[in-house]
C-alpha cells in the first residue's frame, strides 16, 4: 500500500511563507492528478490546488497568485509553496493522489497568526 507522507506546516505570521511536501512511499502508477485540500475549523473541506499528470495546475480563487503547486516526478513528491499567508489560510492541509483510488496524506496543521 502506497503511503503519502507529508512534511512542512506549522505556525507563521501573516505575510509569511511555508512550504508543504507530500512524498509517496513508492511509485504511483496511473496517477491522474495530485494536490492539496484544506479544512479549517467549522468549515467544509476546500480543494486548494491540483496538478494533473500532464502538468496542468488549478487553484482555488482564494489562493491564486499566492500558492504554487509543483512536483518532482523522480522523487514521487509534490509541493505546495504558500506565500503571503493570511489568517484565513489557517487549516489542516492534506495532500492526495488520484489513481484508480484516492490516496491521502495524514494532514498537517498550518496556523497563520495575525
Amino acid at each position: 500500500q502506497v503511503q503519502l507522507v507529508q512534511s512542512g506546516g506549522g505556525l507563521v505570521q501573516a505575510g509569511g511563507s511555508l512550504r508543504l511536501s507530500c512524498a509517496a512511499s513508492s511509485n504511483i502508477f496511473n496517477i491522474n492528478a495530485m494536490g492539496w485540500y484544506r479544512q479549517a475549523p467549522g468549515k467544509q473541506r476546500e480543494l486548494v490546488a491540483t496538478i494533473s499528470s500532464g502538468g496542468s495546475t488549478n487553484y482555488a480563487d482564494s489562493v491564486k497568485g499566492r500558492f504554487t503547486i509543483s512536483r518532482d516526478n523522480a522523487k514521487n513528491t509534490w509541493f505546495l509553496q504558500m506565500n503571503s499567508l493570511k489568517p484565513e489560510d489557517t487549516a489542516v492541509y492534506s495532500c492526495y493522489a488520484e489513481t484508480t483510488v484516492v490516496l491521502w496524506g495524514r494532514g498537517t496543521l498550518v496556523t497563520v497568526s495575525s
